[in-house]
């Protein structure tokens, strides 16, 4: 596993020291005020995250959350939240990825974690899908599930287009959040 790269202030993209913004981000209002990742989502990365998520292997949430406490700092935030699992793929795989991470991450880091997000309907697998598909596929799929301290860390496990934590943190906005930072576990590359 590599540690991820450089990464824009915003989203999370790769570049070179220093980054401030990558060509993405710049010119675009994001929801959230920073992402980043403890390492970049390759080959290896791949077939951990496929053990965790498809193949019920849920301890791997515990070894996640300790690559990202190795990794990165800790966020000044007064909650974690989590980005909800979809009910029918939650049922498939019988647990919830994101939370589980996010409820490692709680408690190495001593933050409370909180169900801030709620799921208001159901989404196409995102894999496959381009970037203006991805962001359509989860645009009005999250809502505020209460009312949100003003500075919250949002937990997903893999960070691709950005779309779906983007579409997360819109929701913690409406619930009264007022600076959102993502983190994952790991970051694809493009």
């Amino acid at each position: 596993m590599r540690v991820a790269p450089p990464l824009c202030e915003r989203c999370g993209s790769p570049g070179a020291w220093p980054i401030r913004r990558c060509a993405e981000c710049r010119g675009r209002r994001l929801s959230f005020a920073s992402a980043r990742a403890a390492i970049v989502y390759d080959g290896t990365a791949r077939k951990l995250v496929a053990a965790w998520k498809e193949r019920g292997q849920r301890h791997l949430a515990r070894i996640a959350a300790a690559v990202v406490v190795e990794t990165l700092a800790r966020p000044a935030v007064e909650a974690l939240a989590f980005v909800p699992a979809d009910r029918d793929r939650s049922l498939e795989r019988g647990h919830r990825p994101a939370e589980s991470l996010a409820r490692a991450l709680g408690r190495a880091w001593g933050v409370p974690v909180e169900p801030l997000v709620r799921r208001v309907r159901s989404v196409e697998p995102q894999r496959g899908l381009g970037l203006k598909e991805r962001r359509s596929n989860v645009a009005g799929a999250f809502a505020p599930a209460r009312s949100s301290p003003s500075r919250v860390c949002l937990v997903d496990d893999v960070y691709t287009s950005g779309a779906t934590v983007a579409a997360a943190a819109s929701a913690l906005r409406k619930g009264g959040a007022r600076k959102i930072e993502v983190v994952t576990f790991a970051r694809a590359v493009r």
